[in-house]
């Protein structure tokens, strides 16, 4: 067999636009039946159900990454096996629940020999196709249609396009829901306690700060020369400043506010560190996340952030050069 590297990425190339023809084309069909099928969701939610899916031959993975997805996000879901189904299965389905039932063509015997059985369990059945004429799509109580203009498969045979548009779609209901739910990052971790994943997002300040002989910490009254000396000794690119009397952060002084300093005069190393520092830094609690840190040092674009108490005293020092290490990035 040889493969040519012109021929071969000719071939890649089209069967990706293929699929992505199938994403603008499912994107643009979304309407009313998508918002009723959201709504649909968030009312079993409510209920206490839970979000069921099933499917054959391709759409089984599918239904298991979609249902991974939702539960991730906090709920609850599962996959049902639709041959297992009638062999026992079903006694995981319940009245409050809603059942998604994947299948292309709409005319999977395995899944419509499905919908008379869930429909005696006073189960609402979602059809999650792209033909919406099918014979599931018209028993169906809600409708996902994702578009297909053409599969990638030369052949028109093997499932790619089709697949692709289906997770994208029970991926934007997904995220349509995390968002109306207002799940924060903190939630977010509870799902993931596990892996790289759980370990970045559970991190907190309090776990990467640099503390003790790492934080500079010096009366905000001090010179300029002795507060870039108390940096040196720490190894910091920083130094916090405080009121001598209530411990308080006042100010910080960086490397950088340290070289612009130097434009000043001669006499610029004994001048109160004062008449340098930076008032009112961003600051950031100990409990917080790191993903918190993070967010401060993009979108303030500073390299060092003090870490302070309930009672705004510093406690420690976070240096940007530090948050690849915990892979925080």
């Amino acid at each position: 067999m040889a493969l040519q590297s012109k021929t071969v990425l000719s071939r890649a190339r089209a069967c990706i636009r293929t699929e992505q023809e199938a994403l603008t084309a499912t994107a643009r069909a979304l309407g009313g039946e998508f918002v009723e099928t959201a709504r649909a969701v968030a009312a079993t939610i409510t209920r206490g159900g839970k979000l069921v899916f099933s499917g054959i031959g391709k759409n089984a993975p599918i239904a298991q990454k979609i249902a991974a997805t939702f539960n991730s996000t906090g709920i609850p879901s599962c996959v049902l096996d639709a041959t297992q189904a009638l062999h026992g299965d079903l006694g995981l389905v319940g009245e409050p629940d809603l059942v998604f039932l994947l299948s292309n063509s709409g005319q999977s015997d395995e899944i419509l020999r499905l919908v008379p059985v869930l429909k005696r369990f006073g189960v609402r059945l979602v059809a999650f196709t792209s033909h919406p004429a099918s014979d599931l799509a018209r028993n169906a109580d809600f409708r996902l249609v994702y578009r297909v203009p053409a599969e990638a498969c030369p052949l028109r045979l093997a499932p790619t396009a089709s697949t692709t548009a289906a997770l994208a779609l029970g991926d934007a209901l997904a995220m349509v829901l995390l968002k109306e739910r207002g799940l924060s990052r903190a939630d977010f971790a509870k799902f993931h306690p596990a892996g790289n994943l759980g370990r970045i997002l559970l991190l907190r300040v309090k776990d990467i700060m640099r503390t003790g002989e790492r934080l500079p910490t010096a009366a905000d009254t001090i010179s300029t020369q002795d507060a870039i000396l108390t940096m040196t000794k720490a190894k910091s690119g920083s130094i916090a400043l405080i009121d001598r009397k209530s411990g308080r952060l006042t100010g910080i002084l960086t490397d950088g506010d340290f070289r612009r300093s130097a434009l000043t005069g001669p006499d610029f190393l004994q001048r109160p560190v004062a008449d340098f520092m930076t008032r009112r830094p961003k600051v950031i609690s100990q409990d917080a996340l790191g993903v918190d840190a993070l967010r401060l040092f993009e979108a303030h674009k500073i390299d060092d952030l003090i870490v302070v108490d309930g009672r705004q005293r510093p406690v420690g020092l976070i240096d940007g050069q530090d948050l690849p290490k915990f892979k925080i990035v």
